[in-house]
């Protein structure tokens, strides 16, 4: 019988493609994968094609094993012989992990849960890395840059276009509607389909974006797209212009350019094309955006 192992992942988008490589490399090591993660985002975890199974999880309250609907079940499954915590450091998530029953837990040590043997945590350490050790140090090897996801066998909305996604989970990290406006309105003027982006509580804000960048609000598919829609929509894409991290994650499973705005403290990081980064002033221009957009996409826009 097949060994399963419960991978806590309690987060959003970005956390999630951020085990990507790490629950492939469980599903290689023949592991049955249940993810605990938000049940939003299956469609997601359904495309890494490493997760057998949901298991619904909120935040870092207990985990409801077997699942719901299976409690009844003349077979219900057996306990995971493993929990892989790639949610953070512990301890809390650790003891949640725990708590369903499971007698091994790898994780990364923690003073306030001694008995666990793992390495310790790098709080510098790039996310995709960290988690890739964690299963090296345990004797599974993972590789960081198995990051890339399947096109869905989904029609995307907006072939072609220049995605624009002005949310970044706060507003204390959102860069201004107005300048994302600006941006909008320079590429539709080069000719360039802009479509702009968001959650149904993010569709204020991309409604805004698109009047005062004087474009029809048929543009605006915030709200109005499955996840899966807007994974088929990114691989589709010229070029994504997001205030959120989670977006150019995103972007970056399927190849396409992307630049990242955000006001996080205090302070904006252009990035674009994943790699290369400007850390700038306090106040970060249209322009500059614009020049960063150019630049990803290699040619068509002055």
């Amino acid at each position: 019988m097949t060994s399963t192992a419960l991978v806590l992942r309690s987060d959003g988008i970005g956390g999630l493609l951020t085990v990507v490589p790490a629950l492939r490399a469980l599903r290689r090591h023949g592991l049955r994968v249940v993810l605990a993660c938000p049940p939003e985002l299956s469609e997601l975890a359904a495309l890494t094609g490493a997760v057998d199974r949901i298991l619904p999880a909120y935040g870092l309250a207990p985990l409801p094993w077997p699942g719901p609907g299976e409690e009844d079940a003349a077979h219900p499954p057996l306990l995971p012989d493993l929990a892989v915590n790639l949610h953070d450091r512990g301890p809390r998530s650790h003891r949640v992990l725990l708590g369903v029953g499971t007698r091994r837990l790898w994780a990364y040590a923690n003073p306030d849960v001694p008995w666990i043997r793992g390495p310790w945590w790098d709080p510098g350490e790039h996310e995709v890395l960290r988690w890739c050790r964690l299963l090296q140090w345990h004797g599974v090897p993972a590789d960081p840059e198995d990051m890339a996801l399947p096109t869905p066998l989904t029609a995307s909305p907006a072939p072609g276009g220049v995605v624009i996604h002005p949310g970044a989970g706060g507003t204390s990290l959102r860069w201004p509607a107005d300048r994302f406006a600006e941006v909008a309105r320079v590429l539709t003027d080069e000719g360039l389909p802009v479509v702009i982006t968001g959650s149904v509580r993010e569709r204020p804000m991309a409604l805004l974006v698109a009047t005062r960048a004087v474009l029809p609000p048929q543009i605006v598919l915030a709200g109005r797209t499955s996840l899966r829609e807007l994974c088929a929509l990114l691989a589709g894409a010229r070029l994504v212009i997001s205030g959120d991290v989670a977006m150019t994650r995103l972007a970056g499973a399927y190849r396409t350019p992307s630049v990242l705005v955000s006001t996080a403290d205090g302070r904006h990081p252009i990035l674009h094309e994943a790699d290369a980064s400007d850390h700038l002033g306090s106040v970060v221009p249209a322009a500059q955006v614009v020049s960063a957009a150019v630049r990803a996409l290699g040619a068509g826009v002055r």
